[in-house]
């Protein structure tokens, strides 16, 4: 089996009496975008820079590229890229100088057309736009070709366009085969790009898995309403796939597995031959979403720990 690039095992950090990160274990296989998906404060910053060797952990390890990124850093500086939830630069300061501080070599001409920094290469940081903040932070973040980096928060703030636009640039990253460990509160922006995810509450993993896996696993299942003044509850509910069967007055609600689709649609065209009636017109089918099942893993109602990331 090929070596986990990223590797922790029972990972656990606190901050007096609060619990930031509390016996996590998880393996991050290379070439894929990882998704760290959770509430603010449910560790997932915390438990990424002990990954990264930037804090000391309480218990537990941490290899990443087969090193200890706390004692190894240097070794490690140019084959890890990162991009922190707070990450800054001097107002004054221009896209180009940035790109040449960080950068270990020269910087190609194709690269800078591939972040999307050709127009703003003479432009200053504090004349930048968020998304053009955030583009430029993935940049620098990759400029030396590391073999991971490390994505926190990017689109935090962004306005639909600009989250799109970043969003194909992670695409793009993992393509050239850049592993992507990507740390996000938004299960939209988890479910277009991760291959893998795991959902963090109060410091500890309550699932991981591929974002279908984890919706099929814990979403509410597919939903299918319609409406039929002749619906008997006990012939729905006998139907292959169906969960629970809802009726009020001539509305009919139903959820259960993907199956359902199938025999539910069958059902209706031959009761319509049966009955010499259409076939209800007003068929609706509700497909979950990975939100849907962080909501069944955490609860809408979870507490926030606004005092850790």
């Amino acid at each position: 089996m090929t070596t986990p690039i990223l590797e922790v095992q029972q990972l656990s950090k606190r901050y007096g009496d609060v619990v930031a990160v509390d016996g996590v274990d998880l393996s991050v296989s290379e070439g894929e975008i990882f998704g760290i998906l959770g509430l603010n404060g449910a560790g997932k910053t915390t438990m990424v820079e002990c990954a990264q060797g930037l804090r000391r952990p309480d218990a537990g390890s941490v290899r990443l590229l087969g090193r200890d990124p706390r004692r190894e850093r240097s070794a490690l500086a140019s084959r890890v890229g990162s991009q922190l939830q707070d990450s800054n630069l001097p107002e004054r300061m221009r896209v180009s100088e940035a790109v040449k501080l960080f950068a270990d070599r020269r910087v190609s001409k194709g690269a800078v057309a591939e972040w999307g920094l050709e127009e703003l290469w003479d432009k200053s940081f504090g004349s930048l736009s968020g998304g053009q903040r955030q583009r430029l932070f993935i940049a620098l973040a990759l400029v030396n070709e590391p073999e991971i980096v490390f994505l926190d928060e990017l689109t935090q703030g962004l306005d639909p366009s600009a989250r799109r636009v970043v969003w194909d640039l992670v695409k793009r990253i993992r393509d050239r085969g850049t592993t992507v460990v990507l740390v996000t509160h938004f299960t939209d922006e988890a479910e277009i790009l991760c291959d893998r995810v795991v959902v963090m509450r109060h410091g500890g993993l309550v699932a991981h898995g591929s974002p279908s896996e984890l919706v099929e696993q814990h979403g509410p299942g597919v939903g299918m309403t319609f409406t039929d003044s002749e619906a008997d509850a006990a012939d729905l509910r006998s139907i292959c796939g169906v969960r629970s069967v809802g009726l009020s007055g001539d509305h009919v609600e139903l959820r259960g597995d993907r199956r359902m689709l199938a025999h539910v649609g069958a059902h209706l065209v031959e009761q319509s031959r049966a009955r010499r009636t259409p076939v209800p017109d007003d068929l609706h089918v509700d497909e979950p979403s990975l939100e849907d099942a962080v909501l069944e893993l955490i609860g809408p109602g979870t507490p926030e720990r606004s005092s850790v990331a």
